[in-house]
């Protein structure tokens, strides 16, 4: 499994870099972050130790369903969409379709790396 690059730049930051690469003025490296969250604050309530614990969770038992996971985590199975659908929205998490129009949750990382700018 590969690592996820991710990077903490203020929305300001963010939107002139995501212009920057849309007008063909900046062409983003190999190594640069996929995911950016606006603070680390944000980044520290996704990624808080219950969450690690999930994810883990995840990696190492592969889970068939929500209602697998939420049994073995102890977590109720709507905390656990919320929790879920937001990773995914960081791209740390997908929700892929199963039978019975079950989600079954993954976890396509083996870690993240982060990068801090400190630059406007």
């Amino acid at each position: 499994m590969k690592t996820l690059k991710i990077g903490i730049a203020s929305p300001e930051a963010y939107k002139r870099r995501t212009l920057a690469i849309a007008q063909g003025r900046h062409v983003p490296d190999k190594g640069e972050p996929k995911i950016w969250f606006d603070s680390l604050a944000t980044l520290s309530q996704v990624l808080s130790d219950q969450n690690r614990s999930l994810l883990r969770l995840i990696v190492e038992k592969q889970p068939q369903s929500l209602q697998e996971l939420a049994k073995r985590s102890g977590r109720a199975t709507s905390n656990l969409s919320r929790t879920l659908r937001t990773m995914e929205r960081y791209g740390l998490v997908q929700l892929e379709a199963g039978p019975n129009r079950q989600l079954i949750p993954r976890v396509p990382w083996s870690g993240v790396e982060f990068t801090v700018s400190f630059q406007g």
